[in-house]
């Protein structure tokens, strides 16, 4: 299935009325958590279609800005921006998720909030300059991760208007084009709940994929260990095929009492679950 997920935009004014922040961009979160029984399940979080932005400041020379954001039953996200010099950059996100909301955590053994704080690793930014970022990049944190795109962001704007001249993230490229919203097509997050329809007819592959070992530990004891060569088959207009490398993917994940799971990143915009 593919999720619902809603844009962002936070137009911040200064006593003037005046633009002096703006941020437009989408998110969507994978939160591993323990259930009831002691089993590890990854549920995602995404916006609502009602959110606020309560506590959102411009920031100057001395004080940071900050977006910040509130949706659904009690969660909420916020980054704080810093000015140094001729720049601006990201310097941390704080993410709270709130394990009371059955939805999402329908069976959490830890109730209520739950705050992951982590440094922003995108590069600084010249003032009088947009940070656009169309595909997709994540940010991984304990048990976490946060996805990103279409992101537009300026801080510290001058004379109220957002410039016109882009700074590009590192997953854009020159003559990139604007993405979906990440799906199996773009961002593959293949959790049991999340996994598309196989295509009728799938074409031969055009080699085999290379066979890699993963394993989890718990204190200092092997608890989870797959070896398995990977190639993910996506349906979409043409059928994609995508061998994991198992020499730039890496392993995380937790193990329960009766349930483990296995996360695999292969650093380039594909994230798998078992």
């Amino acid at each position: 299935g593919f999720f619902q997920s809603y844009a962002v935009e936070v137009d911040i004014k200064d006593a003037s009325n005046a633009t002096c922040l703006y941020a437009d961009w989408m998110m969507r979160f994978l939160i591993t958590y323990e259930s009831n029984n002691g089993d590890y399940k990854t549920t995602t979080l995404n916006l609502s279609s009602s959110v606020t932005h309560n506590g959102s400041v411009c920031g100057n020379d001395t004080q940071a800005a900050l977006v910040a954001v509130q949706f659904g039953e009690g969660h909420s996200w916020s980054i704080n921006i810093t000015k140094n010099n001729e720049t601006y950059q990201g310097d941390f996100i704080t993410l709270t998720y709130n394990t009371n909301d059955t939805a999402v955590f329908p069976d959490a053994k830890r109730k209520g909030p739950v705050t992951v704080l982590v440094k922003d690793p995108l590069h600084p930014v010249q003032l009088n300059t947009v940070f656009v970022c169309h595909n997709s990049y994540f940010i991984e944190a304990e048990n976490t991760t946060q996805i990103f795109w279409n992101v537009t962001v300026q801080a510290f704007v001058q004379n109220g208007t957002v410039s016109k001249k882009e700074s590009r993230c590192p997953a854009d490229t020159p003559t990139s084009a604007p993405t979906v919203p990440p799906t199996i097509a773009n961002v593959t997050t293949a959790f049991t709940t999340t996994l598309s329809p196989a295509p009728t007819t799938a074409p031969k592959p055009v080699e085999n994929p290379e066979t890699g070992n993963y394993s989890l530990k718990s204190g200092n004891k092997t608890c989870f260990l797959a070896t398995v060569g990977l190639q993910l088959n996506i349906s979409q207009d043409k059928p994609l095929l995508i061998n994991i490398n198992p020499k730039t993917t890496v392993a995380d994940g937790a193990c329960g009492n009766t349930t483990a799971t296995l996360k695999l990143n292969d650093g380039n915009s594909t994230l798998i679950g078992f």
